[in-house]
């Protein structure tokens, strides 16, 4: 538990998103593990008008790409920042690329964190970063059609976080390799989730949203809401994560000592929540 004179300082980097929304509500909570949290939420662009920015103690718009944007951002909080939570997500043109950018954000992010306000080190509170990644890291990349057809075989679920890496260009595996650089000056925990049922409308994989959006169309044109999938997933195994679950692990994994610098898997049984998460896009007004 955190010391009450000395409490634990977040920045969700991707906040945002579906699995930052959850991350600020959880970390919000009275009965969030390391509370009471202070937490600064960040993103690229300007806060959206459906998030509720009660859940924030400030949002912060400023581009990881950009090393000097980033230091000029977030200097000022640098002195502060005990726990990263990184959900934050580009993709490009093909995963070599992705592994470029994904890596150069994450890296300018905790560079300035770690040399804390005067820039050498001193100050510097930083001590756990959590970093989101996902199935990826067991099927291969599924953003960039230039890894089709070269008869490189993902693993077979069920997946363990033990399996070996793949061999090709994986962003998370650079994630990962960017936290290991750090140790032991830090720690860190890798969340690995299936697809993420949660409410934004910033998030680009999206499904529930997506999901959402095809029922009301075919309401609207009185078509039978038929399966939207292929054949290979109607017949193949699948599984989902509910961002408020992520969140609880995420922030577990971020107090507890007996986590640090592991990686978790976190994927549970969605499909009573999914009605709860439509309301949820109803009353952020993302959905009519």
């Amino acid at each position: 538990m955190a010391d009450s004179h000395q409490p634990f300082v977040a920045l969700i980097v991707g906040v945002t998103g579906m699995a930052g929304l959850g991350l600020a509500e959880a970390l919000k909570s009275p009965s969030a593990l390391g509370g009471p949290w202070k937490v600064y939420g960040s993103a690229s662009r300007p806060i959206p008008t459906w998030f509720p920015s009660s859940l924030l103690d400030k949002y912060i718009a400023f581009d990881a790409t950009d090393a000097g944007n980033t230091a000029d951002t977030l200097t000022p909080i640098s002195g502060e920042v005990t726990h990263v939570f990184w959900v934050a997500i580009q993709v490009r043109e093909s995963e070599q690329v992705n592994v470029t950018v994904n890596a150069i954000m994450l890296s300018n992010v905790l560079d300035v964190l770690k040399s804390g306000p005067g820039g050498n080190g001193t100050g510097s509170k930083l001590s756990h970063v959590t970093v989101q990644t996902g199935t990826q890291h067991y099927m291969g990349s599924i953003h960039d059609p230039t890894d089709s057809g070269q008869g490189l075989e993902p693993h077979e679920p069920p997946f363990r976080e033990d399996l070996p890496r793949l061999p090709y260009p994986n962003f998370y595996y650079a994630l990962e390799d960017l936290l290991e650089s750090y140790a032991p000056s830090l720690t860190y925990s890798v969340h690995r989730s299936s697809i993420i049922i949660g409410a934004s409308s910033r998030s680009v994989y999206n499904a529930l949203l997506t999901l959402a959006v095809y029922a009301l169309i075919c309401g609207y044109e009185g078509l039978p809401f038929r399966y939207p999938g292929t054949r290979y997933t109607w017949e193949h195994f699948c599984d989902m994560s509910d961002a408020r679950v992520l969140a609880e692990q995420h922030i577990w994994a971020a107090v507890t000592p007996s986590a640090k610098s592991q990686a978790f898997n976190c994927t549970n049984d969605t499909l009573k929540s999914i009605p709860m998460w439509v309301e949820r896009l109803r009353d952020m007004k993302i959905i009519p």
